[in-house]
């Protein structure tokens, strides 16, 4: 590689001793990157300038046509490795990303073969780069670093401030959410996430999963929502099992600090990976157990009832008090229900009484939101033990109360469904 930019004396480039460590010393690396991140990024930088320059040197139509094609499969092949139970052809490369990275690695080796063919490796040799392109180089050097500037001073403004507040500190309140965000599109397939800071923040929201969340796919932008709601709520964050898991995404996002959290991918045998978040929250000094859960799809009841079984022993093990936020594909009080609600899970429903426990969603997504308040800390007096017991709103002091914006019709499409004021159990 130094005899490549070699040019003679005067000495103007590296040479064999001491600059060949610094080649064998990159070349280390890359290896190392290789081994234990597996980091494309590195690779695809470097060999994005001489791919482009070479497919250029082609003929446009046959080569940027034909690549188009190819990206726009591999765009669906990547998907596919998620959405197996109701994609065609799904099912053949479920949870088969390996599948997808050897054929991107053996497409970028075709590129590279055809950009280092003998006759325009010969090219290079005979007349090196243009002079004009060795002037230009330190301006793209110039122009990268100050890029570089920018990126790491906005990562320094944009750096967690961890001062977050609940919004009913005094009460000892936590109010607790569960929405599938449809991946922040909206139902005319418009951006929603601003949408959905807005609705979060007035529902006093303090604890939130969100579900069908996965945003890292080439379809989806490569976007992280999570991370925008998050720095404009003022939330800690955790991003559940990643894209490279095959699941469609789980995440929660916390007033409280997050003192430890676990991932899980619950049983599929057929079909739909079903992601699991086991969070431990510090709320007002109590460590308090957080689930947040996406059941499978409607066409495999076996793997739903595998995955109600395993969840439940999961929240059965907790020593903690345990809140279970979870889209879960079941009627109330039948089949799976009653696995979820058990003695082996130890949980109990917020109200079995209510069909239709919701906040409408208006068109932000395709699901509404789910949300109930507990208060943290107050030992329950012995005559009030019977759970289930209806009181009325006047009973309860005004800081554990539902907005009252969300009355009646609401706002913007916002508004509480089945009964005209929330409901409150002692």
């Amino acid at each position: 590689m130094i005899l490549w930019v070699w040019e003679g004396y005067p000495v103007r480039g590296p040479i064999a001793a001491p600059h060949g460590a610094l080649t064998i010393a990159a070349m280390g690396a890359g290896l190392l990157f290789g081994i234990f991140n597996e980091d494309l990024a590195l690779y695809l930088m470097a060999v994005a300038t001489p791919l482009i320059t070479s497919a250029a040197r082609k003929n446009p139509a046959t080569t940027f046509g034909f690549g188009l094609l190819v990206y726009n499969f591999m765009t669906l092949f990547h998907v596919w490795v998620v959405a197996y139970a109701f994609v065609p052809g799904g099912p053949l490369v479920r949870e088969r990303t390996d599948w997808v990275m050897i054929s991107n690695m053996l497409l970028i080796g075709c590129g590279v073969f055809t950009s280092l063919a003998p006759n325009q490796a010969a090219q290079r040799r005979r007349f090196g780069a243009s002079p004009n392109s060795r002037k230009q180089r330190p301006y793209y050097m110039y122009v990268l670093g100050v890029l570089e500037l920018f990126a790491v001073a906005i990562a320094y403004l944009r750096f967690p401030t961890y001062d977050y507040v609940p919004y009913h500190k005094d009460d000892k309140i936590l109010t607790a959410g569960i929405w599938t965000i449809h991946f922040s599109l909206d139902n005319d397939m418009w951006s929603s996430e601003y949408r959905m800071r807005d609705v979060i923040k007035e529902l006093e929201i303090d604890v939130i999963g969100l579900l069908e969340s996965d945003l890292q796919r080439i379809i989806m932008g490569n976007r992280d929502t999570t991370q925008f709601l998050a720095e404009d709520l003022g939330m800690y964050v955790d991003y559940g099992p990643g894209p490279n898991k095959h699941t469609w995404g789980a995440a929660l996002l916390s007033k409280f600090p997050i003192v430890n959290s676990t991932h899980h991918l619950l049983p599929s045998p057929v079909g739909e990976l079903a992601p699991a978040i086991e969070a431990t929250l510090d709320v007002y000094g109590e460590m308090i157990d957080v689930f947040v859960f996406h059941s499978g799809q409607e066409e495999d009841p076996e793997d739903r009832r595998l995955q109600s079984e395993y969840l439940s022993k999961l929240m059965g093990a907790t020593p903690r008090p345990a809140i279970l936020l979870s889209y879960l594909v079941t009627k109330p009080l039948e089949g799976n229900y009653n696995t979820y609600v058990s003695e082996t899970s130890g949980m109990h429903d917020i109200d079995p009484s209510d069909w239709d426990r919701w906040l409408s969603r208006s068109t932000i997504t395709d699901t509404e939101i789910q949300v109930g308040k507990f208060v943290i800390g107050e030992p329950v007096p012995e005559a009030e033990k019977a759970r289930n017991k209806l009181i009325t709103e006047e009973e309860v002091p005004e800081g554990r109360r539902f907005p009252k914006m969300f009355y009646g019709e609401g706002v913007r499409g916002h508004f509480y469904h089945v009964f005209d004021e929330p409901r409150y159990y002692a």
